[in-house]
């Protein structure tokens, strides 16, 4: 394990970017609009770059959610002291999978019919859309979808109680209560991400088939949930936020899960490649000639490289795991591999021979809208609650106090009050 402290300069004067989320769903929101018009205005397209530009925005800003929830859980599974001070914001972060992200999710059920060509099908003349009933039916889709939400209302709204009650009451049932939850949410987590990933993503591809599709995306969530985890830690711990609970050390463990989870995403992404490029079945294969054209192909040798050896190779050195100043550029790039990761997954079921770079400006637009939108939310949910569990049991343990110790003193104490 690394010691070696992170040297941090004093606190950025954070007033000048007060405005910032508001600049963004401005900025954001004009370009969107102007998106719709400009997408309905051409009768070939009909809103579809504007649908699968808002579904982008929607899946990129989803995965960093659940990324956040799946640190929570995990941190209630293995009763770990060193992450309580980054459970807080995490669970602010998860919370998005309530109200704002159900909100955002509003113009992909409307777009729906243009995003996903299997909904214009009539199932008894297409066996595969018929393979995939009652789900693969307009009816499905929105009730599934609802069913995704309702659980994920449950369990991040149970989590982010109990944790916020434990700061006044201090009580340990507090804690079994966000174990036992947990418990059960880790297994719901696992497949309502799974087919989350499979009806929203990849039915954009409605003929495509792959087993291994959930657990490489679920590997980009934790991927890049642990990025943002790693550049909002960083943040609060320059401005003395988190400077009680959040050791220079703990950043060494962000680092070694952010390492892990690129090689662990990189296997999945080559794990389904050699796994259809072995089976050679048209219902798979198809998936990846369609990248081979145009610029497509260009953008599958910057994934290549982007998304993994560069990532892996500046993470691999111990120290630099806690070096803020490298990491957290690392960070940044992560996010925008994530996003021409989910281009790549998404694009191509409308533009096969590439993507037209003058439209470049509509994913743009929707990302800067979301980011602002859920940022607004974050900074406020932030705002109104203690940076960290005020009360938890594994406080102690994550400042870097004995347990042992604050024992030994209150014993010591309490035998010469009794002389």
């Amino acid at each position: 394990m690394s010691h070696h402290k992170t040297h941090l300069p004093p606190p950025l004067d954070l007033s000048i970017w007060r405005k910032l989320p508001a600049v963004l769903m401005f900025i954001g929101g004009l370009l969107s609009v102007i998106a719709v018009i400009f997408s309905f205005s051409h009768e070939r397209d009909g809103g579809a770059s504007f649908g699968l530009s808002w579904l982008l925005a929607f899946i990129f800003y989803y995965s960093i959610a659940l990324g956040a929830l799946f640190l929570v859980l995990v941190h209630h599974l293995t009763d770990a002291g060193w992450s309580v001070g980054i459970r807080r914001f995490c669970e602010h972060i998860a919370s998005f999978l309530r109200v704002p992200l159900i909100v955002l999710f509003l113009p992909v059920a409307g777009f729906a019919p243009q995003i996903y060509s299997w909904m214009t099908f009539d199932p008894a003349a297409n066996n595969l859309v018929a393979a995939k009933l009652p789900v693969f039916t307009m009816p499905g889709f929105y009730v599934t979808s609802a069913i995704f939400f309702g659980i994920w209302w449950l369990l991040t709204s149970r989590l982010c109680a109990l944790s916020l009650a434990q700061d006044k009451t201090g009580a340990a049932d507090c804690t079994r209560k966000m174990r036992f939850h947990a418990g059960w949410g880790i297994v719901a987590f696992a497949l309502t991400l799974t087919f989350s990933g499979v009806l929203w993503m990849k039915a954009t591809s409605y003929q495509f088939f792959s087993c291994i599709y959930g657990v490489y995306f679920f590997s980009d969530c934790a991927w890049i949930g642990l990025a943002t985890v790693y550049v909002i830690a960083a943040l609060l711990q320059r401005q003395g936020a988190l400077a009680p609970v959040l050791k220079p050390h703990y950043f060494y463990f962000l680092g070694v899960l952010l390492l892990g989870f690129t090689l662990f995403s990189a296997y999945t992404e080559f794990a389904q490649y050699f796994v259809i490029w072995n089976a050679n079945t048209p219902e798979e294969t198809f998936w990846y000639l369609i990248r081979e054209r145009g610029n497509w192909w260009a953008l599958s040798l910057i994934l290549i490289f982007g998304h993994f050896f560069v990532p892996f190779f500046v993470l691999l050195p111990e120290k630099v795991k806690e070096n803020v100043k490298i990491i957290v550029p690392v960070c940044l790039w992560v996010w925008l591999m994530h996003a021409l990761d989910l281009a790549f997954n998404i694009f191509p079921a409308r533009f096969a021979y590439g993507f037209p770079l003058h439209l470049l400006w509509m994913p743009i637009g929707t990302l800067l809208f979301m980011g602002g939108f859920l940022a607004n939310s974050f900074v406020k949910k932030f705002s109104a609650h203690p940076p960290y569990p005020q009360r938890d049991p594994r406080l102690l343990e994550a400042m870097g106090v004995s347990q042992n110790a604050v024992s030994d003193l209150v014993d010591a104490q309490t035998a010469g009050g009794s002389r």
